[in-house]
């Protein structure tokens, strides 16, 4: 039988019993020099009650009766077992551009925030399931790996900038190469993304980086953030806006959503296409999208059907403190 301790830290409760057996005696040594003070030995029998020979082994009884008290808290188990069950669930990278278009401010209060709050939001709706997240613009990188902790996943969001990534652009293609590093241990066929961006392909690598997705079995859902007609792009020096981006004509540069970019990607991987310029219909859709997809995994759980055995303890220790109260001279827990 596989027997374990429920709480082994409380094994240190032990330390008490060479402590109260140390208190017992100096006591017991106390009471008799403050006897032999009080009255001569011959005097004794008369004045004091004697000795049964229950008295002699009460400080036994006592150490017992706790010894079982601790045993009762730490806990004896037996039968526990390690079971394989299915479950749904989702392994889901986010993979989002932080390229400087994404500072346009078409969707307030500008696409990059609009976007990490779309990944907050579903990740507040997601439930078992592992997230990770990519950030990319002219490279990617990965800024946290796939992990049931959403709260560290929050955080790490809330320091994500357009100037996070140093080189810009938009390279689809270098941005899927880090997803395919990052789901190496997960089979193909539960591995899924959600793709935010306006869709800008600086790079032309839209098809490469789909054809590298379906091959990978990769499911993308897209989030088109950004309105087709487009807004300027902000640049910011220690945090002030100091102008918008030009081109070399010296005209300002307007960025547009490129929707059918991002559709592409979508259909060629089996997932959807979402508007993410509206919150909460994006969220929704995003969570509908990932249920479609989620896939049976066999996980090996580690089941609580293990026999407690404290109750037992507990009753011996109860029983033996009762056993001093009841056969003790003065109805008390005196020695």
């Amino acid at each position: 039988m596989n027997w374990t301790l429920g709480n082994n830290l409380y094994l240190i409760l032990l330390l008490l019993l060479p402590l109260l057996g140390i208190i017992m005696i100096s006591y017991l040594k106390w009471k008799n020099q403050r006897k032999k003070i009080f009255a001569e030995a011959k005097f004794q029998d008369e004045l004091f009650e004697k000795k049964t020979g229950f008295t002699k082994v009460l400080p036994i009884l006592y150490l017992l009766a706790t010894l079982f008290l601790v045993l009762s808290i730490v806990d004896l188990l037996s039968g526990s077992e390690e079971v394989k069950s299915k479950q749904k669930m989702n392994n889901v990278i986010f993979l989002l551009d932080v390229s400087n278009s994404m500072n346009a401010q078409d969707v307030a209060p500008n696409r990059l925030d609009e976007a990490k709050n779309i990944i907050i939001n579903t990740m507040e709706k997601m439930k078992n399931d592992k997230v990770g997240i990519v950030v990319f613009a002219g490279d990617a990188n990965s800024i946290m790996p796939l992990t049931t902790d959403f709260t560290a996943a929050e955080t790490y969001l809330g320091g994500v900038e357009t100037n996070i990534v140093k080189i810009q652009g938009t390279d689809f293609l270098k941005a899927m190469k880090t997803v395919v590093d990052k789901f190496k241990n997960i089979p193909k066929g539960a591995r899924q993304v959600v793709l935010l961006s306006d869709g800008e392909d600086n790079e032309s690598n839209e098809k490469p980086a789909a054809k590298l997705a379906a091959k990978e079995g990769i499911s993308v859902i897209t989030v088109g953030i950004g309105s087709e007609e487009g807004a300027p792009i902000p640049e910011y020096v220690f945090g002030q806006l100091m102008g918008y981006k030009t081109d070399i004509q010296g005209e300002t540069v307007i960025s547009k959503r490129e929707t059918q970019a991002l559709q592409n990607i979508a259909n060629k991987t089996n997932g959807t296409y979402v508007d993410g310029n509206n919150l909460e219909n994006a969220t929704t859709q995003i969570i509908d999208g990932l249920r479609k997809s989620a896939t049976s995994s066999e996980t090996m759980v580690k089941s609580n059907n293990a026999i407690h055995y404290y109750q037992y303890f507990l009753g011996v220790s109860i029983l033996l403190f009762l056993v001093i109260f009841l056969l003790n001279p003065n109805r008390d827990f005196n020695i």
